[in-house]
């Protein structure tokens, strides 16, 4: 049995091995596919932090400005970087039930084939 799945073939109930799957080119596509809504979400995330950052390193006059009596722009600007984050977060959640975990639950009832 071990050698069967390690040659890739099916194993004694009929059931893939999960060697055939990982070599199969729909779970291939579906890590990329993962990998890069994952690399793309993180590169906004990146961008709106650290601009946020960069912004309060060489702007201090802008982040400074009073937007009440006591409150600076940069208050409000770090409530939106966060509030960014969620939705981007949100966003994951989303597509992940909508489009990633089907795949997976395919993938998983192929392995039990």
């Amino acid at each position: 049995m071990a050698e069967a799945a390690r040659s890739g073939s099916s194993t004694d109930k009929g059931h893939k091995s999960s060697l055939q799957v990982l070599d199969s080119p729909d779970f291939k596509a579906l890590v990329k596919k993962r990998w890069s809504v994952s690399m793309v979400l993180l590169a906004l995330l990146f961008v709106g932090y650290y601009g946020f950052i960069l912004l309060l390193a060489t702007n201090k006059a802008f982040v400074t400005q009073k937007v009440g009596e006591v409150t600076t722009l940069a208050i409000p600007l770090g409530v939106a970087v966060i509030i960014f984050a969620w939705l981007l977060t949100a966003y994951y959640v989303g597509w992940a039930n909508k489009s990633y975990d089907p795949e997976v639950e395919r993938l998983k009832s192929q392995l039990k084939r």
